[in-house]
Parts: structure tokens; sequence; C-alpha cells
């Protein structure tokens, strides 16, 4: 069980995922978490930064819907303007939003990433359903109260990885 919390790969931010990478290994879909992986989770709308990253991706050809558990106002009002698509309320790591993701961009498993900041929704929805999945470093390091926990547990998780050997980086 706890095998399906370990990321296939961990970066310190979204803009150390190697997108040349992802198409050399048929990535042609990233299902992306919103807060705390692409902003903070009080930050309204994309940096500049995170638009021309969005640019760059789809420059590439490769597709990104945006899988959030949060509600439909926070997610549709960040999504929108960028012209991305989004899933709110997905209820991660449950896998129907992972499923829909990728049928909406009409892609199979083995063609998308799922990119977060948490292994007990993210990491663990998309290692449910085989598919490739990166952890990032949370945007900010203030969280809500759920995620707070959330964070706690994970601290334990990967110090256990860590003394197995299963993962090498540092938090």
């Amino acid at each position: 069980m706890l095998k399906r919390l370990l990321p296939n790969e961990h970066v310190p931010s979204i803009y150390d995922i190697d997108a040349n990478e992802l198409l050399d290994r048929g990535i042609k879909g990233i299902i992306t978490d919103l807060d705390n992986t692409l902003v903070e989770w009080d930050r309204p709308e994309a940096t500049p930064e995170l638009i021309k990253w969005f640019a760059m991706l789809k420059e590439k050809g490769l597709q990104v819907t945006i899988v959030s558990n949060n509600n439909e106002e926070r997610v549709r009002s960040f999504s929108y303007p960028l012209n991305i698509p989004f899933i709110f309320r997905a209820r991660k790591p449950m896998t129907n939003a992972f499923k829909r993701a990728a049928k909406n961009m009409n892609l199979n498993n083995e063609e998308v990433v799922v990119v977060g900041d948490q292994i007990f929704t993210d990491v663990l929805g998309g290692n449910r359903l085989g598919l490739y999945t990166i952890l990032v470093v949370p945007v900010a390091k203030n969280d809500g109260l759920a995620t707070k926990l959330n964070r706690y547990m994970e601290r334990h998780v990967l110090e256990w990885f860590k003394r197995k050997g299963l993962i090498n980086w540092e938090e």
C-alpha cells in the first residue's frame, strides 16, 4: 500500500519539469493540481511566470488539465482566463477525475503525467491508475487545517521511504 504513495519523480517546482523529457517518454498531457502546486492556495490568478510556462507547454504540444479538490468558483476563476480545462471537487485520490481528464484530452494512461504537491491526493490518485506521477515541493509554506494534517502524515511517510532507501531527495 505505501508504495502507492511513492512518486515516480520529485522536483522542486513545476518549472523544473523537463517538457522535452516528457515528450520523449511519450507523454502528451499533464494533469496538474492547482493549490500549492501551480500557485499559493490563496493566490487568485496565475503569475506571469506560470503563464509563460503554460504557453511553453502548449507550444510543445502538451495538453494541460487542472484537477483540483477545491470548489468550482476557485478553480473556474483561476483556469478560465488561461483557457485551461479543469475539474473541480475532484475527490482525489479517487480516480474518476483523473480518468475524466485523460478522456477529455483523448489520451490513454501511458500518455499522461500527474503533477501535484501531496502524496495522499495527487500521487496516490495518479498511481492508482498507473499514471506517471511527479511530486513538487509546495509553493506556499502555510496551508489550511486539513492540508496541515496531510502534510504531517506525509512527512512521516517520506521519512520512512528515505530510511528504506526508496527516495534520496531532501525536503
